[in-house]
């Protein structure tokens, strides 16, 4: 089961170097466009477009990749 994610919630992820954490800054619920990528969202299926702390770069994230953080 994913976690129920919202705008602001703290979430980590896992990328080739490790985990790392950021905010969720949107829920994704239609294809969208991100860096030249696209993002095959939808109602049914959505992604979150997340912010990495560290590099402040964005990227989008099924729910099932992202793990939700306390605090």
């Amino acid at each position: 089961m994913s976690p129920k994610l919202k705008r602001g919630d703290r979430v980590s992820w896992s990328t080739s170097q490790g985990r790392t954490r950021g905010k969720v800054k949107q829920r994704l619920t239609s294809t969208t466009r991100i860096k030249g990528h696209v993002v095959k969202a939808t109602r049914t299926n959505p992604e979150y477009l997340v912010e990495s702390e560290r590099t402040g770069a964005e990227a989008a994230h099924r729910p099932g990749a992202l793990r939700k953080l306390s605090g």
